[in-house]
């Protein structure tokens, strides 16, 4: 019961978080904002969103309610997952409650690089293609930041653009080294 309990909450959960995230890095990246993407994202999270940013206020220009209700709903997530697990606080709880916050921030670090790598194999497909296709503005919004880095200073080679490449690279590195390396040491302080 439990596994089917931890599955619920994590595809539900973690689905409102995905969806939390991608609206914050849509309005980061300022990507169009008339795209059914963003209508969809608007729609989902309005109900909570809006009142949250009367309490939260913006900073430098970014949505930090939105931001913040997705590493809370993380939060939610782990902390829940943990308890149908079995974990119990003991009399660590300052570094149990630390960890806990932690590796929500984590998750949804995670969670952003999974986005940059599906946004980048999406947008490589759809150059191969080549025709014009509704998604390009938006997913040339999510990974121009990254991209860019590299196509400033990589040439394409026999007109083959290089960039997406190394920015998988550099995920998939991210994913297998710090990150993982973060998760385990926090895995310790629980």
């Amino acid at each position: 019961m439990n596994q089917a309990l931890i599955f619920l909450l994590e595809t539900f959960l973690g689905l409102f978080a995905l969806a939390l995230l991608l609206r914050f890095y849509l309005q980061a990246v300022r990507a169009p904002a008339r795209n059914p993407l963003s209508h969809f994202l608007g729609s989902l999270t309005d109900f909570i969103v809006r009142p949250a940013r009367r309490v939260i206020p913006g900073l430098w220009g970014y949505d930090m309610s939105t931001l913040l209700l997705a590493w809370m709903t993380e939060l939610v997530l782990v902390a829940l997952v943990l308890g149908l697990k079995g974990y119990q606080i003991g009399p660590g709880v300052g570094s149990a409650v630390i960890g806990i916050c932690l590796l929500a921030a984590l998750n949804l670090l995670k969670l952003f690089l999974y986005i940059l790598m599906v946004a980048v194999i999406a947008q490589a497909i759809l150059s191969l293609i080549g025709r014009y296709n509704p998604a390009t503005p938006i997913l040339n919004s999510l990974t121009r930041p990254f991209l860019g880095i590299f196509q400033r200073r990589i040439s394409p080679i026999g007109n083959v653009d290089l960039s997406p490449l190394f920015v998988l690279v550099i995920c998939q590195v991210l994913l297998m080294w710090p990150v993982e390396a973060i998760e385990q040491s926090i895995s310790r302080m629980l």
